[in-house]
């Protein structure tokens, strides 16, 4: 007879289930829900990547690609790379890997940067898989709290800096909360870790859904990337064209770390799917801004509905919002939570993200008109209504 109490790993013990699967679970088990719980893109993958996808199964394309990438899909990425922030991967010192996701990317990242002890610094709210990360890894998760405008700016950060700090996690725009950092925020922020000698790892997943209120001059998501080249830059393309189940990232950063992550992934991910590869190699050429034109009128409509009655976060881009419960009611956000779900409504309480359960958040990649029938429920309950 197995023990599992013998077998089962520490490391495997400091994990739990993420609170937003518990609550895409429970949204399956409601009649007609309004889910507004997940971040799945509700857009198609354009019709030229799922042609591109079959086309490249039907050449043959199914096998296994170098460990950094295919070769095509490299080519395209370094193209971009160099256009959007002006690094030369492969000349300048820095260089690029295709990773299975970007959170492959950042399990990458730490596993090559972190020992036992090390720290790595997330804002809080994070993204849930941030402080799974430590548990992973074995690093030592420190929040940085960014509460009530959910900006990680150098000055919150610059406190929590030690001698064991290997990693500073930025995520802009941010999931839960959909803020968007200045330019001059992040350029801080890079200027404040190279001064240090602490890697920035920028997530970047949701660059190319940048509303008009969070772009930088030049209609831009802004980048710490284009202040300096001694981070890593972490990006994907799952979220930006609706395919998160091909698991499509990329990395771009220092030759030295991108080496040492490739032998990570070499004897784990081994490479990206090679068919979702080829799909990838024409996306840039892409235009998809009529979709992030539709969610930055779907933020604007959260804005307006529930801002009479309580606090929310300014969303610059992702597709998120992040409401805080109003005091007046004496609840925590699960609670709250609890009793839209009583409504068919289907959120994510703050604790999910936080060390705070004041807020919840919501994601407005759905319906329109369910989006709308949500959120004049939530605004009923904020009111009092039954």
């Amino acid at each position: 007879m197995l023990d599992e109490s013998k077998l089962i790993s520490q490391r495997a013990r400091g994990l739990d289930v993420s609170g937003i699967r518990r609550a895409f679970q429970l949204g399956a088990t409601l009649k007609d829900p309004i889910n507004l719980s997940i971040g799945q893109p509700d857009f198609e993958v354009p019709q030229p990547l799922r042609e591109a996808a079959k086309d490249a199964i039907e050449a043959g394309r199914n096998g296994y690609t170098l460990t950094a990438g295919a070769g095509d899909l490299l080519e395209a990425v370094r193209a971009h790379v160099s256009s959007d922030v002006g690094w030369s991967p492969g000349e300048d010192g820095t260089d690029i890997m295709i990773t299975s996701g970007t959170s492959g990317g950042l399990l990458l990242a730490c596993m090559a940067l972190c020992d036992v002890g090390h720290e790595i610094i997330i804002p809080d709210p994070w993204f849930v898989v941030y402080p799974a990360l430590g548990s992973m890894t074995g690093a030592q998760i420190v929040p940085c709290d960014t509460y009530d405008d959910f900006k990680m700016t150098a000055a919150r950060i610059e406190p929590l800096l030690t001698d064991r700090t290997r990693i500073v996690l930025l995520n802009s725009p941010g999931n839960p909360t959909g803020v968007v950092a200045s330019d001059h925020e992040v350029k801080e922020i890079a200027d404040l870790c190279s001064d240090r000698g602490v890697m920035l790892v920028s997530d970047e997943i949701y660059d190319l859904f940048t509303f008009s209120n969070g772009c930088d001059a030049q209609g831009r998501c802004p980048s710490p990337g284009r202040h300096g080249r001694d981070m890593l830059l972490v990006r994907g393309f799952g979220k930006t064209y609706g395919c998160t189940g091909w698991r499509m990232g990329y990395v771009a950063g220092p030759s030295w770390l991108i080496a040492e992550m490739a032998k990570f992934q070499q004897y784990s991910f081994v490479c990206a799917p090679s068919m979702a590869q080829a799909a990838m190699v024409s996306a840039f050429d892409l235009d998809m801004s009529h979709i992030v034109e539709q969610y930055e009128q779907r933020s604007k409509m959260v804005c307006e509905v529930l801002s009479p009655v309580t606090r929310v976060s300014e969303t610059g881009g992702a597709f998120y919002s992040f409401v805080e419960v109003p005091p007046k009611l004496g609840m925590t956000a699960t609670e709250f939570c609890d009793q839209l779900i009583d409504r068919q409504v289907v959120t994510i309480p703050g604790g999910v993200f936080s060390t705070r359960d004041s807020h919840f958040r919501i994601s407005f990649a759905c319906d329109d008109r369910k989006l709308e029938q949500g959120l004049q429920i939530i605004r009923d309950v904020m009111q009092g209504a039954s």
